[in-house]
């Protein structure tokens, strides 16, 4: 009886160790396969390496560009509305709702909330914004951000009026000047006796 308990076991012990063994073969089979790929790199990530160091700096550039512009806002605006993460989550924003990412804009309008940030710097950003809608160029990322940044900053600021740049709309000219319609004389004043004393 003993010696048939000692055969069942061996044979269930023998069928469990043929089962995993599959499954370690499958496993070692691509450990190895992986380890040799990762060998020499190719000549392809050759090239990538070398652009690595410019990516670094490009990075580290775009990096203290943030920083300057969380303590530029810092020292510029008084309460919580010019702390890091107000500035933060507040410039994206009102970037997002600028783009029409409302429900995106809200989400991250919760998380504003939620630091404690004052909801009315943000409409008046977003105002400040749309005063600005004509001089932002929607292919370059770079004047929506700058844009958000400034209006941030100072929320009251207004375009420059554009007579301010030009000195007058005139007629269009073409090559040669077009004279001025003459102004109406005043009426010559009639020369009058001296009064007498």
């Amino acid at each position: 009886m003993r010696r048939r308990v000692l055969e069942l076991r061996n044979a269930v012990l023998r069928q469990f160790a043929a089962t995993l063994a599959v499954p370690f073969l499958v496993i070692l089979i691509g450990l190895s396969g992986a380890s040799a790929q990762s060998g020499s790199p190719a000549p392809d990530q050759g090239k990538s390496a070398a652009a690595q160091p410019a990516d670094a700096a490009k990075d580290a550039a775009q990096n203290q560009r943030r920083t300057d512009e969380f303590a530029e806002a810092a020292q510029v605006i008084n309460g919580p509305a010019g702390n890091p993460e107000c500035v933060w989550l507040g410039r994206r924003v009102v970037r997002l709702m600028w783009r029409d990412d409302l429900d995106t804009a809200f989400r991250h309008l919760d998380l504003y909330d939620r630091f404690g940030c004052p909801g009315g710097h943000i409409q008046a950003a977003f105002r400040c914004l749309t005063r600005f809608g004509a001089q932002i160029d929607p292919k370059v990322a770079e004047t929506l951000d700058s844009r958000v940044h400034a209006c941030w900053i100072n929320p009251a600021a207004q375009p420059q009026q554009a007579s301010a740049t030009a000195p007058a709309p005139a007629a269009p000219t073409t090559g040669a000047t077009q004279p001025q319609p003459a102004a109406s004389p005043s009426p010559a004043a009639s020369p009058s006796p001296a009064p007498s004393k």
